[in-house]
């Protein structure tokens, strides 16, 4: 078994041959280092006597790897690929202007995005970051300021309160024929057990016109005059209030439950965060 105490190599004489084995050159490995050349070459020839082995090949102007520097430059390039992807991570940490919001897609198509620009008119300085991953909605200061869900997170050092209520509601173009005689449907909910019941009792006269696997889809088809839509209330609210579509009043709606806001309890990273949580707690309540 290999040794677990071998000594590391100098993490400068990595990221010299890290650059000289993409570049194919010492040269340019140099200019893009800011060193000299022959400072390039003194590292890799260090680094060659720590690990024993020859890693680059003379090739025209230019090296090559060998078989050994292939085998080094495939850990120590994903390495350094890492070691980017934090440093990244940590300058946009740093950027006191990003505010990074996950949120369903839904809610974010049909009643966030309406609401940017006042929020960006209340915050000038803001640049948000809208994310609909819900599997990255875990608040940690890092890679998520504020969540909405559609259950509270119950995440230690979370502070939550309920944002608003959802429930599906029955749309159509405000062209469209009445009584409608079609409906666009979700396929998940004529799967479900809570809305597949609710879809064949007072749905069940209505010809299926089309199915979707995505609500926004559902939408889209509702406002190009397809048929009766069953969608969120939330994901339907900037076409309702623009009169593109109308609700049917012939049909019940169907409650989702309370959606939730959660940002890090206490003072949070910046104020910006909770300035703009606080915006959107109030946007909410004067629906």
């Amino acid at each position: 078994m290999p040794s677990t105490n071998a000594k590391l190599p100098s993490f400068r004489f990595l990221i010299g041959f890290e650059a000289a084995a993409r570049l194919g050159s010492y040269s340019r490995a140099a200019d893009e280092l800011s060193i000299s050349q022959s400072a390039v070459s003194h590292q890799i020839a260090q680094l060659e006597q720590q690990v024993g082995q020859p890693l680059f090949r003379r090739k025209g102007r230019g090296v090559e790897l060998t078989v050994s520097g292939r085998l080094l430059l495939d850990s120590v390039g994903k390495s350094l690929d890492q070691i980017r992807s934090g440093l990244s991570r940590i300058e946009t940490y740093m950027d006191d202007s990003l505010v990074t919001l996950v949120c369903p897609a839904p809610v974010v198509k049909g009643w966030l995005q309406p609401r940017v620009d006042q929020l960006l008119r209340e915050h000038p300085a803001l640049c948000p970051i809208i994310s609909i991953d819900e599997t990255a909605r875990y608040i940690d200061e890092m890679d998520v300021d504020i969540a909405i869900t559609r259950e509270p997170l119950k995440q230690r050092g979370v502070f939550e309160v309920p944002l608003f209520d959802d429930e599906l509601v029955a749309v159509a173009h405000v062209d469209s024929a009445e009584p409608p005689v079609g409906m666009v449907c979700l396929e998940t909910d004529l799967t479900s057990d809570h809305v597949g019941p609710f879809i064949r009792e007072h749905f069940g006269d209505l010809r299926k016109v089309a199915i979707y696997d995505d609500p926004r889809l559902v939408l889209d088809a509702a406002l190009r005059g397809r048929g009766v839509a069953l969608v969120s209330r939330l994901l339907a609210d900037e076409a309702l209030h623009k009169r593109q579509l109308r609700q049917l009043a012939a049909y019940p709606s169907l409650p989702l439950g309370t959606l939730w806001i959660s940002r890090t309890e206490g003072e949070p990273r910046l104020p910006l965060v909770r300035q703009v949580f606080d915006s959107l707690l109030s946007y909410a309540k004067v629906e």
